[in-house]
């Protein structure tokens, strides 16, 4: 299982003896057992004791001392803090949890309370997998999500947050699909009971889902405590408003509440009202089928070379999330399908719109991801900034659609619904627009990154912050003013000085001081000091100057902090209006991506329904047909039916022809667009019509699970039971050589058998490719079985494939000729090709190979020299015969032919 990697908590340490400062330590430490504790001390983040051990050996950092404890050395290591976010990674995407402990008063503050006084620290944040809403730590393309799985009365279900963007997810579902709902969000981070961590029943799933797994208490997962922590968390008294959820959802949940209270440290996060997904709403498709269709991932589990990353044309991180859901997630319902095939159809026909759309949706930000940071209090003055321009383009994007109709679609707006529907997330309420303007008004172009760091608002914008500022930069012109006063209100020589005791002061001759003195209480100018020669004064407004300098620039700072804060607190409670925004921005993204995809590859429209058909025309492997055509090769295309109800073609079809002819890319292919037009895209075909699937499975490729002991023809058969067991009427299932892993006829019976309950039992269009030659009878013996086999022709000796499906089964499998490509030696080759003419020679059961001499090595070819022909060939220079000579000269070479 996918367990965590933190290191187990350490025995606890006594405070025994603890200086102050380890006492305080200890003391954090004890909270947080379980994860690596970043100790704040001034510039650094300080580890220590099996920490220290723990990160020092995972991030190559050096390992130190610092003082004992209890006689014994203290271990230490230790992080600068703006290299920190780095460290951070490394050890989150290993498994660890991370708490950070901050300093929370200002040393200054801590000393005036003794010279022994420790500065005062708390555990502001622990960071884990599913919990990162840092950019430098996200991938801004791909969702980070935090999961958690529950089972209550025989009901399974999964709760989702993806904490960078608020948004929150449940879907309740029988056992058997919890793997496949689990793996439909591509969990970071999984939450389960200690009773579930356990359980065989689900271990499967958890390890499918690919997320680092945690185990909590069960009772935190207790229906009632559960709701009561969810309710906390939405500041609302009954979820019923979100939703009938199950008591398994519910529990779910609870265990994401009580795990964002523990890691959030009381900050309560953005969340969006919980989603409740429909168990029929999205094609089921399970972790196994995932990755050999390598959907979003490659088999390697890179980005590259995935369906998605063929097909992405995004232009914002937003919609780039958004597409990687809807290919994830592909919907089931034909009325939902065809509502997003009628926005990309709309975006395809008008180009001109759609290239409009795309270049200003370029310049926009991830308002998502922003707004999140905001309300957990990690955000700055640039997440504001994404915030305005996100605003800003959303305006200008839903002016682009004004006058914009296609009437047939919607008789009311002229639009497809989902275009519609987010064009109206897209206006902006009056308090989401005071937002905008406020920080259009007060917020500077390309702010800091840090809130501390000062110079984000606007000049003009705050008065007394200009004032400040004022004071802070331009104090000599300041000073040079009020000098400038005071010597025309008295006739007094007056300089205003500065000294460490008096602070700012008026200084003039003894002499010239004589009237001021004499002028008594009455004067505006107030005795401070006699010298020798120099009198020194002050005034009212000269002392104020003198503490509104020393504190100009700390003021500056506390009123831009001010400003910010109250923009962030705007933000944070709009929230929610602005997250909607950004999920219309992503969409329209997603939209104008598809059709530009369409566009560029010549993709057309499915037709999707509630029928049992699959019917393509002319299909390409979107993944493939790129790669070749990048090498500068043609693709061939190819055709599929099938029909669950047998009418209106095969429900079965055996597949059949040599390796590397293209059979597994052929079933891939026919997966890969279900996969597209159930997820509302256009398909590489010159035509299909898809009857709507409920499952999807593919059994392509072989691999065994040696960490729990399954071999290759165990994992088969493991993914063929779940086959058998979950695939209905709607399903589409695709098989490779099934039976493959043990003896020759064990295989072909089981190869035999799944076909049968395949067609028979389960009656699920299936596609189904084999070397078993023998299967080619069941078109005779079943009612909706074809043969179609994977063209391959023989030319002078040579083997070549044409990648064509024809109706019909293979004549032979050509494996000799396919060892010969892949240049398996000359003499092999032949000893196997003289066993297969034997083998094929024979006409009973069993083939007498007894025959063969044991090892027989067949007999090298004879090296030849030059024939006859090539010796007269040496001989001739073309260029140098005459018309006659060179008629000669060819009866003289066929002669010798």
């Amino acid at each position: 299982m996918n367990a965590p990697v933190s290191h187990p908590p350490e025995i606890a340490v006594s405070l025994e003896g603890a200086t102050p400062f380890m006492a305080q330590y200890l003391t954090a430490k004890a909270g947080q057992p379980d994860a690596i504790l970043f100790f704040r001390m001034g510039d650094f983040y300080e580890l220590f004791f099996k920490d220290a051990e723990v990160a020092a050996a995972a991030l190559g950092i050096t390992l130190t001392k610092r003082g004992k404890h209890q006689g014994e050395d203290i271990p230490m290591a230790g992080v600068p803090v703006h290299a920190m976010e780095g460290y951070l990674a490394r050890l989150i995407r290993i498994g660890h949890k991370v708490a950070i402990c901050e300093q929370l008063e200002d040393p200054a503050e801590a000393k005036k309370r003794g010279g022994k006084a420790v500065v005062h620290r708390g555990v502001v944040r622990v960071v884990t997998p599913g919990t990162l809403t840092e950019d430098s730590l996200l991938d801004a393309r791909g969702a980070n999500r935090l999961a958690a799985v529950a089972v209550r009365k025989g009901r399974a279900a999964v709760a989702v947050v993806e904490l960078s963007s608020g948004a929150v997810d449940s879907v309740a579902c029988s056992l058997e699909d919890l793997g496949a709902a689990l793996a439909a969000f591509r969990p970071s981070e999984v939450l389960v009971t200690d009773r579930m961590y356990s359980d065989e029943a689900t271990r499967d799933a958890l390890d499918g889902s690919g997320g680092v797994v945690q185990a909590l208490a069960s009772a935190i997962a207790e229906p009632q405590a559960a709701r009561a922590r969810v309710e906390r968390l939405y500041g609302v008294s009954a979820l019923d408003g979100f939703g009938a959820f199950e008591e398994a959802e519910v529990s779910a949940l609870g265990l994401i509440a009580a795990y964002l209270e523990t890691t959030q440290a009381g900050k309560v996060p953005a969340l969006a009202p919980p989603r409740r997904l429909g168990e029929s709403g999205f094609l089921a498709i399970d972790p196994a089928t995932r990755a050999s269709l390598e959907i979003d991932r490659t088999q390697r589990g890179e980005r590259e070379g995935s369906l998605l990353a063929c097909i992405d044309r995004t232009v914002t991180s937003g919609g780039a999330r958004a597409l990687a859901e809807r290919i994830a997630r592909p919907l089931r319902d034909p009325m939902a399908i065809n509502e997003q095939l009628d926005a990309v159809e709309w975006l395809l026909e008008r180009r001109d719109l759609r290239r409009d759309l795309r270049d200003a949706l370029k310049a926009s930000s991830d308002i998502a991801r922003a707004v999140g940071r905001l309300a957990l209090g990690r955000g700055g003055p640039r997440d504001l900034a994404a915030v305005r321009t996100g605003l800003s383009i959303a305006e200008g994007v839903a002016g682009l659609f004004v006058g914009q109709s296609g009437g047939q679609l919607d008789p009311l707006t002229g639009q497809p619904r989902r275009i519609a529907s987010a064009l109206d997330q897209l206006a902006l309420s009056p308090d989401v627009s005071r937002l905008k303007a406020d920080l259009i008004a007060g917020l500077v172009d390309e702010p800091s990154h840090l809130a501390r760091d000062g110079g984000y608002v606007r000049p003009d914008y705050r008065p007394e912050l200009d004032a400040a500022r004022t004071l802070r930069d331009d104090s000599r012109r300041v000073v040079a003013d009020l000098e400038a006063r005071a010597v025309a209100e008295s006739g007094v020589p007056f300089k205003i000085k500065h000294n460490a005791v008096l602070g700012y002061f008026l200084e003039t001759s003894a002499k010239a001081a004589e009237a001021l003195l004499r002028a008594g209480p009455d004067s505006p100018f107030i005795h401070r000091q006699t010298l020798a020669a120099q009198v020194r004064f002050t005034t009212v407004e000269l002392s104020e100057l003198d503490a509104k300098i020393s504190q100009a620039g700390h003021r500056a700072l506390a009123i831009e902090g001010e400003t910010f804060e109250g923009w962030r607190r705007e933000a944070a409670r709009l929230a929610q209006p602005l997250q909607a925004v950004a999920e219309a921005l992503a969409e329209l993204d997603a939209h104008a991506a598809l059709a530009e995809w369409a566009q560029e590859v010549g993709a057309t429209r499915p037709i999707v329904d509630d029928t049992l058909t699959f019917c393509v025309e002319a299909g390409r492997h979107p993944v493939v047909e790129a790669a070749v055509k990048a090498g500068g090769d043609p693709y061939t295309p190819n055709n599929a039916r099938l029909d669950g109800s047998g009418q209106d073609g095969s429900r079965l079809a055996i597949v059949t022809g040599p390796n590397m002819a293209g059979k597994s890319t052929f079933l891939r292919q026919n997966a890969l667009l279900v996969i597209l037009a159930q997820a509302g895209a256009f398909v590489p075909a010159r035509s299909m019509r898809l009857g709507v699937v409920d499952r999807l499975f593919s059994r392509v490729g072989a691999g065994d699970d040696l960490a729990r002991g399954r071999s290759t023809f165990m994992m088969e058969m493991v993914e063929t039971a779940a086959i058998l067991t979950q695939a209905t009427p709607h399903s589409f299932v695709v098989l490779d050589e099934i039976g493959r892993g043990t003896a020759t006829y064990d295989g072909l019976a089981i190869a035999w058998a799944t076909a049968e309950a395949l067609h028979e039992t389960n009656r699920a269009r299936t596609l189904f490719a084999t070397h078993y030659h023998e299967l080619a009878q069941l078109e005779t013996r079943l009612d909706h079985v074809c043969n179609l086999s994977m063209v391959a022709r023989e030319w002078n000796g040579e083997l070549v494939f044409l990648h064509e499906a024809a109706p019909g089964a293979a004549d032979r499998s050509y494996g000799v000729q396919v060892a010969k490509l892949a240049g398996v030696p000359g003499a092999v080759v032949a000893r196997a090709r003289s066993v297969l003419n034997r083998l094929e020679g024979e006409k009973a059961a069993a083939a007498r190979l007894d025959d063969l001499p044991l090892f027989a090595v067949a007999e090298p070819e004879p090296i030849r020299g030059p024939s006859p022909v090539e010796l007269a060939l040496r001989d001739v220079d073309p260029d140098d015969l005459t018309p006659r000579e060179a008629l000669e000269a060819l009866y003289r070479l066929k002669g010798l032919a």
